[in-house]
């Protein structure tokens, strides 16, 4: 009943991660088996997935990963045409890699719409020479490859496709098909100076000398989209069709009679709630746990809330990082839908390293994408790494996005700002400047604050200096951040003082103070017990302060608040008197752990948060 069925993909690069989750969620619809997954990866596909399938948390999958970079060796002599590069010849060393008797191989562009475990009894159907089940080649390259000006591998009639293939490793290894294929390449290459379609023109070569290792699979086992197939003669009725590949460099734009129905196919599971995949399988139950939360607890959701295990995709689009000197600031920051556009200005203003963790649904994803794809200043920019975080739950996981934009640049600082505010143009290079001078180490106990301005406006000009913003600011323009709702927000940045420095100065940290600052990347996560509205930062501010850090703000440097609509959680806040209290009951929790964990800090806590201490600014 709970025979488990394993899976090979190669994944290499940031596109392919995606495609990755698309396969997954189609195979997932439909399986009735617990999955092995086999993934042949290069880092940055297993930066990603790692932490995806952990943060996915699926029943019955467990996930392999194998170092392509331990293999291209193995195939890296090929000459290859192919748009996959090396990567597209590694699926020939799977039997060498592997140590299962069977394996499904797939493409990352195919979609599946039946239960993959009636593809796996297939294995059954093999007589004791065939080693390798494949669909017949649904276009004419190994036919009428001439008319394309290039030259085809030797094939068997049309050939077979290899983006879904039955491999019965054992066989193989037996066979010493490794020595076999790496023989009969040699020789086609004496003749064809290199591989057009990559392992598919290698095991084409292959089985058209040894005609007896291939299991013919039904067609409808691989549905080829491309503008040169026959694949439609395969099919009358597509609620027979058992997978769909999108086997073309233009993917979804081909020229195919169904394209409009396949396309609305391969979209439902691009868009399909992930988290509904979570299910557990029929008859293969994991054991249950009792449930140790005290269900009497009014706070009970907010507990649960702060436990989820949000699933999580790492760099979504392609990422560039070079070091640009020792003291190299990322801006990490987060955001949900609401919020998307606001990104590009910001950017604007600030052309180092971006991290920034998006809160979406699967769907919310393609409009960000489309978005990105839209903007001039986005699509262009590649020192801005986009995570996903998928929406579950009722909060906004504030302190764990910040962690997750937090943990995955490696910048040696970082400037926590939230997306709803704008930089001052230049702010970036000062920042390092400042760096410079405060001699501030990697891994120092100081925080650099950037003091904090709004406007009720939605049109405005930014200020290009600090002489500027102080006109607008005697004008009312501009205001101290949030001066009229939260003062000691940010009233121990001393802004009288501020007005007329011109050198860093220091200030003390005062309870609910929650500045914006500059940290070394050495500088601890947030606590994501804090979700929703309220505490999040300031309980930040004040575990460094634990710690013994430091505060200097800087004299010359500014960002500006954007206007926009409140948010739903502090919408509830405000509504919600359980809210506040639930709030009020972990901040005195935080405090006391703070005190107990940091006991030379315990003292000094308790003496600030019960008497208010008298600010002073002394210049450095």
């Amino acid at each position: 009943m709970c025979e488990t069925i394993h899976i090979a993909m190669v994944c290499a690069g940031y596109n392919s991660t995606f495609a990755v989750v698309t396969v997954m969620k189609s195979i997932l619809f439909y399986r009735t088996k617990p999955i092995r997954l086999h993934l042949l990866v290069d880092e940055v596909a297993k930066r990603t997935l790692s932490t995806l399938f952990v943060t996915w948390d699926l029943p019955h999958v467990t996930v392999l990963y194998y170092r392509a970079e331990d293999w291209v060796p193995k195939v890296s002599w090929i000459p290859n045409r192919h748009y996959s590069g090396v990567y597209g010849l590694l699926k020939l060393i799977l039997p060498e890699a592997m140590a299962e008797n069977k394996v499904l191989v797939l493409d990352t562009d195919v979609t599946v719409l039946n239960d993959i475990a009636i593809l796996w009894r297939l294995f059954e159907n093999f007589n004791e020479e065939q080693l390798l089940g494949l669909v017949e080649n649904q276009s004419d390259w190994y036919i009428k490859a001439l008319s394309y000006s290039q030259r085809p591998w030797p094939a068997l009639g049309r050939g077979f496709n290899t983006g879904v293939m039955l491999m019965h490793l054992q066989r193989l290894r037996s066979a010493k098909f490794a020595r076999l294929w790496e023989t009969i390449t040699k020789r086609v290459l004496q003749q064809i100076p290199e591989t057009s379609l990559a392992d598919q023109d290698v095991l084409n070569a292959v089985i058209h000398e040894h005609s007896q290792i291939i299991y013919k699979l039904g067609c409808t086992w691989n549905i080829q989209l491309s503008d040169h197939t026959i694949s439609d003669l395969c099919y009358s009725n597509t609620n027979y069709i058992n997978i769909i590949h999108w086997n073309s460099p233009r993917k979804q734009d081909v020229r195919n009679k169904h394209v409009d129905d396949f396309r609305q196919i391969y979209k439902v599971f691009l868009e399909l709630n992930g988290n509904l995949l979570r299910r557990q399988l029929f008859g293969c139950e994991r054991p249950k746990v009792n449930s140790l939360y005290n269900q009497s607890n009014p706070c009970l959701k907010f507990v649960k809330g702060a436990e989820i295990n949000y699933r999580t995709h790492l760099f979504l689009l392609e990422y560039e990082y070079n070091i640009i000197s020792s003291t190299d600031v990322a801006l990490v920051t987060q955001c949900s839908a609401d919020r998307i556009m606001l990104l590009e200005e910001l950017c604007r203003h600030w052309p180092g390293t971006i991290s920034v963790a998006l809160y979406l649904t699967d769907a919310e994803v393609q409009s960000f994408l489309d978005f990105i794809r839209s903007s001039a200043e986005l699509r262009v920019r590649k020192n801005i790494a986009y995570h996903i975080v998928y929406k579950d739950g009722e909060f906004y996981p504030v302190n764990y996005l910040r962690n997750i934009a937090m943990t995955h640049v490696t910048t040696p600082y970082i400037f926590q700002l939230d997306v709803d505010f704008l930089p001052q143009f230049g702010l970036y290079e000062a920042l390092m400047n400042y760096i410079t001078k405060l001699n501030m180490g990697k891994s120092s106990r100081t925080a650099l604050i950037v003091p904090a301005f709004e406007t009720q406006r939605y049109k405005f000009t930014f200020p290009s200096n600090k002489a500027e913003l102080i006109k607008s600011l005697n004008r009312g323009i501009f205001y101290t951040f949030r001066y009229h709702v939260w003062t000691q927000g940010h009233s121990a940045t001393n802004y009288s003082f501020w007005r007329t420095a011109t050198e860093p100065y220091e200030v003390l940290w005062e309870p609910d103070f929650e500045p914006y600052i500059v940290v070394p990347r050495s500088a601890p996560n947030y606590d994501t017990r804090f979700v929703g509205f309220g505490w999040n930062k300031v309980s930040y501010v004040t575990h460094l302060t634990a710690l013994g850090y430091r505060y200097i703000v800087l004299p010359d440097v500014f960002i500006i608040h954007r206007p926009h609509a409140p948010s739903q959680d502090i919408g509830k806040f405000r509504r919600d008197s359980l809210y506040r209290r639930c709030l009020k009951k972990l901040k005195d929790e935080f405090v006391q752990d703070l005190i107990i964990k940091y006991e030379d800090a315990a003292s000094k806590l308790k003496r600030i948060t019960k008497e208010k201490v008298e600010r002073t600014a002394r210049p450095k």
